[in-house]
């Protein structure tokens, strides 16, 4: 049975970059040695991996993948850590304007 793998790599410009393979050590080691020019990474190595999940269905993998690119980067760093529990509240609007945190007689 095949693994799929959902990455962040951290770059040199401190950028991240978030990927999906089955085969992470040889997708790592692509991304390191810079084997495609037009890459993303190619000009901001070194890279880092600094957070990998496993999928055992690849449309589970793409999912994750597309929504992690969704992402600011306060949640990405979030997973990173470990802090799953973070990213409800990291979700949240913040913004004055928002109607949660307008006064009554703004609304």
């Amino acid at each position: 049975m095949r693994i799929y793998y959902v990455y962040i790599l951290k770059c040199s410009d401190e950028s991240y970059y978030t990927g999906v393979t089955n085969n992470l050590e040889r997708r790592f080691a692509e991304h390191t040695s810079g084997r495609k020019e037009t890459s993303y990474t190619y000009s901001r190595r070194p890279v880092e991996l600094v957070f990998s999940r496993k999928f055992k269905y690849i449309i589970d993998a793409i999912a994750f993948e597309k929504q992690v690119k969704g992402w600011g980067r306060k949640k990405k760093e979030a997973i990173m850590n470990g802090q799953w529990n973070e990213l409800r509240s990291l979700a949240e609007c913040r913004n004055d304007t928002h109607s949660r945190n307008m006064n009554a007689d703004e609304k």
